[in-house]
């Protein structure tokens, strides 16, 4: 069989599995498996998180939650990401998660599709204002060290925008310039590390011992209660961890879905555990004073970001420091680049289902390029939205995007809780085997202790600004979705496209006629 023959035959079947789901193929499917995990790889971001998130572990445990504790989470958030592998396998969806637990429910399976779909939504939205924000605030500090430009907060505001808006070009022109970008972005993460590292090791004079960088201890909490502060420190670690679902929502671009998208699920996850660590136990190691007051100062350093700092004192050369900050800059826009590709593509697919208002206009494909064009301004406007208070409060704006984590780890545990509860379940091509209970319900427990982890005060005193907003965030999520569902969602979500439906459709109908049982009708 020739290379384009065997191309054709995948293409046909990946076309085929997603029919019958339900759906005919509309985007362009023109990502490989590798292309798969970059994707997801790009938006969990080592480079990103680790180096932007690093005081949050900094204060809240120092080296041992920095360090062991990005291990310790990394063996959970691999359960978690093993568990929605195998539930992706079986329904390789842009819908993603919603979409398993409409399939995977035993009653009410419009319902849990709309709750799901409405958390992942909503985290998708969160994340990337997050994420951008994050990389235009980054890029502020770094112009400010570099030509001395003076760090205000319309500045970073209309840098962000600048940000978000070429994020949104990029992904209009194409899933090929997409799928070439995330595979440059993985490379760039991988080669950034080993850079960052080098000079971390090669450089500094003085090394911290392998026993402090492991489990020396720092709190600036105001707790006392040592596990609870250890707990609060992991979710520097926790906030990294995220956005691997990308995998699962660009499926329908991806050849051989079945068993590429899983791979690219748990894939992102282990490189990242892998990398993370040494990317950290490097920084942490590098650290010129292990003191109280010398991490206390280096939490509260003028740069924002404590790694830049390390950078700075470490390695006894502003040029070098300038550059390991300038490779963190180019990661985290790929990571926004990224993010902005599966959010769009989560919104097309509950488009696609008529969850939102518009749901016509978003779930659009334009027939040049392949890509849901209306979907990715939609995402864009209204992370912006959603980024708005960052001009006026820090607190209103970390209060806004704190459903980002917390809504999509809800979304990402439901299918996995309802594939265990599941009475008939007939895996895909890539599965867990004998392990699937024990990793499935070691993944439910996870996500229930850092769902309570989330929501706990990470700090005293509580104050207006060191309040936890993520309860109310999350409150404000689900009464939206709960009146949405009311005001209509109930009778037009899926409407003909039900998951109860999608058992019954005839894969050639939906081949040849498109627009699989008036599932885009208003």
């Amino acid at each position: 069989m020739t290379e384009s023959a065997q191309q054709h035959e995948e293409l046909d079947d990946d076309s085929r599995l997603l029919a019958e789901m339900g759906y005919k193929q509309e985007l362009h499917r023109g990502m490989s498996g590798f292309s798969n995990f970059a994707v997801s790889f790009s938006i969990i971001s080592i480079l990103a998180g680790c180096i932007t998130s690093y005081g949050i572990a900094l204060r809240s445990g120092g080296p041992s939650t920095i360090v062991l504790g990005w291990l310790i989470v990394g063996v959970f958030v691999a359960c978690v990401a093993l568990a929605m592998a195998e539930v992706c396998s079986r329904y390789p969806t842009a819908g993603g998660l919603y979409f398993w637990a409409g399939r995977l429910a035993r009653r009410n399976k419009k319902v849990w599709a709309w709750y799901v779909g409405w958390f992942n939504f909503m985290g998708e939205i969160g994340v990337t204002a997050a994420i951008d924000f994050g990389c235009a605030t980054t890029w502020s500090a770094f112009m400010n060290l570099v030509w001395g430009v003076q760090v205000t907060p319309g500045r970073v505001f209309l840098l962000f925008i600048a940000i978000i808006v070429a994020h949104a070009l990029l992904n209009t022109f194409g899933v090929n310039l997409v799928s070439l970008l995330s595979m440059v972005s993985a490379w760039w993460h991988v080669v950034g590390v080993l850079v960052i590292v080098g000079f971390l090791w090669l450089l500094p004079e003085h090394h911290q011992s392998v026993g402090w960088t492991l489990t020396g201890w720092h709190n600036e909490t105001g707790w006392g209660f040592t596990p609870y502060v250890f707990f609060m420190g992991l979710l520097m670690a926790q906030y990294t961890y995220t956005g691997y679902d990308a995998s699962a929502h660009v499926a329908e671009e991806t050849k051989s879905a079945a068993t590429s998208a899983p791979r690219g699920i748990v894939m992102s996850v282990v490189v990242s555990i892998i990398g993370g660590f040494i990317l950290l136990y490097s920084i942490t190691a590098a650290i010129p004073d292990s003191s109280a007051a010398g991490l206390s100062k280096l939490a509260a350093t003028d740069t924002g970001l404590p790694p830049a700092q390390v950078f700075l004192d470490a390695l006894g050369s502003p040029g070098v420091a300038k550059f390991l900050l300038f490779i963190v800059c180019v990661a985290q826009f790929f990571c926004g680049m990224a993010s902005v590709t599966a959010n769009s593509r989560m919104t097309f697919a509950f488009s696609r289902d008529n969850a939102l208002p518009g749901s016509r206009l978003w779930a659009k494909v334009n027939v040049r390029t392949g890509t849901p064009t209306n979907s990715i301004w939609f995402c864009v406007v209204l992370s912006i939205l959603l980024a708005l208070p960052a001009l006026f409060n820090q607190t209103a704006y970390l209060a806004v995007t704190s459903i980002a984590v917390i809504g999509l780890y809800i979304a990402y545990v439901v299918p996995v809780f309802l594939r265990r509860r599941a009475e008939h379940f007939t895996p895909g091509p890539w599965n867990l085997g004998r392990w699937s209970p024990v990793i499935g319900w070691v993944a439910v427990v996870w996500v229930c202790v850092i769902v309570v982890m989330f929501v706990l005060p990470p700090s005293k005193p509580i104050t207006v600004d060191t309040f936890n907003y993520a309860p109310i965030a999350v409150l404000v999520v689900f009464l939206f979705a709960t009146i949405s569902w009311f005001l209509g969602g109930r009778n037009r979500f899926m409407h003909g496209a039900s998951p109860e439906d999608h058992n019954a459709a005839d894969p050639e109908k939906v081949l040849e006629e498109g627009d699989p049982e008036g599932a885009l009708e208003s």
